[in-house]
Formats: C-alpha cells, sequence, structure tokens
C-alpha cells in the first residue's frame, strides 16, 4: 500500500496548532504493512564450527617402556579400525613378565594352588598387553619377544608421535585417535538470547562442503561467559556416521523453539532511538502518521515480536530514516 501527502505546506507552519497527538506529516510516498498474528518458532541464525566428540578420543599410551620394532600407523590422519595393529614393540619389561607367567605355569602345573599363574596374568593384564597375546604364550610354550599395541577404537589418527626405531617411556602418548562419528558444533550465543534458547528443541546445522542439513535436539550450554563479547557456548552434538563432517569446518545453526502465536512486523517498519523502539502508525488523515513507543524483541533475522499494537494496525514500512529525520526536526519524539 503506498499513501501521499495531500499537505504540501511545511510542518513547522502548524507548530502553534493544537492536536491531540504528535504526528508527522511525510513529504513523500511511504509504504506500510499491516501488524500481523503469525503462528511459528522463534529462530535465530548463529556461526559454529565442529569439534571432536571428546568422549571419542583415544590415546595410545602404553604402561610399559620399550622400543619400535615396525610401525604399522605409519601416517598421520589415517584411519583404524578397533583391535588394528598399531605397531611392534619391544620392552624388557613385558618380555620378562611373559616369561614369568610361562614359568608360573610349569611350576603350578602339578600343583593344587593355582594362585602363582594368576599373579603372573595379572601382572600382564595390569602392563594393558592383548589377552590373546597373553593366552598364545601358553598355547604355543613360547614367549615372545614383541608385543603388539592395538588400536582401542576406530577412528582417525590425530597425532602419532613415534616412527621406526623409536624408543619410548612408560606413559608416553604415542597415538592419538578420533573417532568422527559423532561430532560436536560450538556456537556463540548472546545472553540476551539464553532465556528462549533454552527452551529450543530443533536445530539445523548447515555446511558449505554439503547440501544435507543436519538435525538434532542435543545441545548443551558451557556454564562460562565470555565478558568481552557477552557470549555463552552451546554446543550441539551431531551424527556423522559417513564421516564427511571434521574438525575445524564452518558451520550455519538454526536455532528453533516450539511452535507459537508471535504478532509480529519487520524489522525494517521499527525505529530504535535511545534504547527505546518506536513505529509509525497511520493516523486519522491521509499523509499523518503517529510515532509511537512499543516493545520489540528479535524472532529471526527479519522480524519483530511486537507489543503494544493490535492485530491489524497499519504502520509504515518504509522511509524509516526520513521519518525520524522529520520528527527529530520537529520534537515528536
Amino acid at each position: 500500500m503506498k499513501k501521499y501527502l495531500l499537505l504540501i505546506l511545511p510542518l513547522w507552519l502548524f507548530a502553534e496548532a493544537a492536536a491531540p497527538k504528535p504526528t508527522v506529516t511525510q513529504l513523500f510516498s511511504v509504504q506500510t504493512v499491516i501488524v500481523k498474528n503469525i503462528t511459528t518458532s522463534h529462530s535465530k541464525k548463529n556461526y559454529g564450527f565442529v569439534v571432536a566428540d571428546e568422549t571419542k578420543i583415544s590415546d595410545v599410551t602404553p604402561r610399559f617402556g620399550g622400543y619400535v620394532v615396525k610401525l604399522y600407523a605409519d601416517k598421520i590422519y589415517k584411519f583404524v579400525k578397533k583391535g588394528e595393529p598399531l605397531a611392534l614393540v619391544y620392552s624388557p619389561e613385558v618380555y620378562k613378565a611373559k616369561e614369568d607367567y610361562l614359568n608360573s605355569y610349569y611350576y603350578t602345573k602339578n600343583k593344587t594352588s593355582k594362585s602363582m599363574l594368576r599373579s603372573a596374568r595379572l601382572n600382564l593384564s595390569l602392563l594393558d598387553v592383548n589377552a590373546a597375546e597373553i593366552d598364545a604364550t601358553l598355547k604355543n610354550k613360547k614367549v615372545s619377544e614383541f608385543t603388539t599395541l592395538y588400536a582401542p577404537s576406530s577412528g582417525y589418527i590425530f597425532e602419532k608421535n613415534i616412527v621406526n626405531g623409536t624408543a619410548f617411556n612408560a606413559k608416553s602418548k604415542l597415538f592419538e585417535i578420533v573417532d568422527i562419528s559423532t561430532v560436536w558444533i560450538e556456537t556463540q550465543v548472546f545472553e540476551d538470547d539464553l532465556k528462549w534458547l533454552k527452551n529450543a528443541n530443533n536445530f539445523e546445522v548447515h555446511f558449505k562442503t554439503t547440501d544435507k542439513v543436519y538435525k538434532t535436539k542435543n545441545k548443551l550450554f558451557y556454564p562460562q561467559l565470555n565478558p568481552k563479547e557477552a557470549t555463552l557456548t552451546m554446543r550441539l552434538r551431531l551424527q556423522n556416521k559417513s564421516n564427511t563432517l571434521f574438525p575445524g569446518m564452518y558451520a550455519n545453526v538454526i536455532s528453533k523453539d516450539k511452535i507459537r502465536k508471535y504478532l509480529t512486523l519487520p524489522q525494517s517498519a521499527v525505529i530504535r532511538k535511545d534504547g527505546k523502539y518506536y513505529v509509525f502508525v497511520v493516523g486519522e488523515f491521509e499523509g499523518e502518521y503517529e510515532p509511537k513507543e512499543v516493545q520489540a524483541k528479535p524472532l529471526n533475522n527479519t522480524t519483530y515480536i511486537i507489543s503494544g499494537l493490535n492485530a491489524g494496525d497499519e504502520v509504515v514500512n518504509n522511509a524509516l530514516f526520513m521519518m525520524d529525520s522529520d520528527a527529530q526536526i520537529n520534537g515528536l519524539f
């Protein structure tokens, strides 16, 4: 809809005229919009990035020292499966423990008490020697001088701190394996949005690298505020069975709460001045508009939730800069 001014005299000529309400007479054509009740969800778009799920990270940290004889997982970011051999190592400590285990077997073979044998086996288990390797010692009646390190979980090798021939100590971190079948999305949200985001139950995550829209309801707010930006970190969990999402990728996150009925106006119809929100309501006469203070909150990136008006009210939707300038000149607000 368009409104055209019928009067052509400057507004200041009428400054002394008595009027029940201050109005702005606009010298340009303006567009108007109707205040509407809509049924939708409160939504917000934020930016985030992919991080590894900490519950899916495994460190390979032997409980013994030794030397790398052969490295199977020889490349960074190589994908390994759970139980796959990573490295063949020699450990004097493990070798002695295997000998003790085999000797205990022979010593207790014809004895009723097997406590010495159980103790020797427990010692190997506490050194985190693979159970199949322990069993092979008795089955073959032979002590192997080598021990194999196996992948504790499936995933990509994000850290590799050894090469062939490396000597390592007990508690040394040799590999870090990251399973990305599930990942986290961390996004910064403003403190003002926290109240409605706590009730948000649907999240859509978009990436540039794929047209697939990822949906989740699993969220967590970190209990720490960034004082410089007044933001909190919201974390979402996504299923990533195809391993197409990698840590560091950027994402667009759209948050939605429950569907409700809202009284709305487009953001272009609302002016903010001195911390307050105003609209220009169509006046009684053609070309006449009344500035009115309202309460406004963002519903999404283009729409405000409004209170202080009624559904069906008609307000100015464009030329807000000209309206604001004219109103300030004439001291209307």
